[in-house]
C-alpha cells in the first residue's frame, strides 16, 4: 500500500462514508453481509446505499449478536457479485472516508478483484488516524468510543448505515476540531492512496 501526503488546508466536505459488515475479521476467509455508504456534497447527505449480502457460508451467532444481523434477513439478499459492482458505482471516484478504513477496503477490493479484477483506487481519509492524532488521552479509539466521548447516541451500531452515520458525525467533529485549533498540519490529516 501507498501513501501519498496532501497538503490540505480543510478536510474535503464533499466525500463517500463507507462502512462493511462481516462474518469476520479475515477477507481470505470471511465473507462480507453488510455494505453501507452515503455520499456527501457540501457537507450535506445526499445519498444512501446499504444492502445486506447473502454469504455463501454461515454467520456465526457472535456476527448476529454484534450486528443483528441473522441468517434469515439474509435468505433473499443478493449475492456478493450483484452488490458489490453496484457498490463501487456508487462509490465513483469520490474521496472515501471510513473508521479503519484499510479493514473494510480489503474486503471490498479482494471481492472486486476476484470477481471483476477491478479494485477501488479512491483517495482516503481514515477516521481512525485522525482519532489517534486529535485524541491522544482517548483510551480507545474503536468508533463506538469516539462516538460516546461526542455523546452520540451509539444505539443500533455495528449495521451498516448507523456505523457510517456515526462515522460522518465523528469526521464533521473532527472538522471541527481541526478549524478550531487552526492545524494545517499535513501529516494530521494524510489523504492516502491505495
Amino acid at each position: 500500500m501507498q501513501s501519498r501526503d496532501i497538503s490540505l488546508e480543510f478536510f474535503p466536505k464533499s466525500y463517500v462514508v463507507l462502512d462493511i459488515e462481516t462474518t469476520g475479521f479475515s477477507p481470505q476467509n470471511n465473507e462480507i453481509i453488510e455494505l453501507s455508504a452515503l455520499k456527501v456534497v457540501n457537507g450535506e447527505i445526499i445519498d444512501k446505499f446499504s444492502k445486506l449480502v447473502k454469504p455463501s457460508g454461515y454467520v456465526s451467532s457472535y456476527i448476529t449478536q454484534l450486528t443483528g444481523i441473522t441468517p434469515l434477513m439474509l435468505k433473499n439478499a443478493n449475492d456478493i457479485t450483484k452488490v458489490i459492482i453496484e457498490f463501487k458505482d456508487f462509490c465513483s471516484d469520490n474521496i472515501l472516508v471510513g473508521h479503519n478504513i484499510t479493514f473494510d477496503l480489503s474486503f471490498i477490493n479482494r471481492n472486486l478483484l476476484f470477481y471483476y479484477d477491478k479494485k477501488l483506487l479512491n483517495n482516503y481519509i481514515d477516521t481512525l488516524v485522525i482519532a489517534r492524532k486529535l485524541l491522544p488521552n482517548l483510551p480507545s479509539k474503536k468508533l463506538e468510543a469516539i462516538a460516546m466521548h461526542f455523546k452520540l447516541n451509539t444505539e443500533g451500531m455495528h449495521r451498516g448505515l448507523k456505523d457510517c452515520m456515526v462515522t460522518n458525525f465523528c469526521y464533521k467533529k473532527f472538522m471541527e476540531m481541526q478549524s478550531d485549533l487552526s492545524i494545517r498540519n499535513a501529516t494530521l490529516f494524510d489523504i492516502q492512496k491505495m
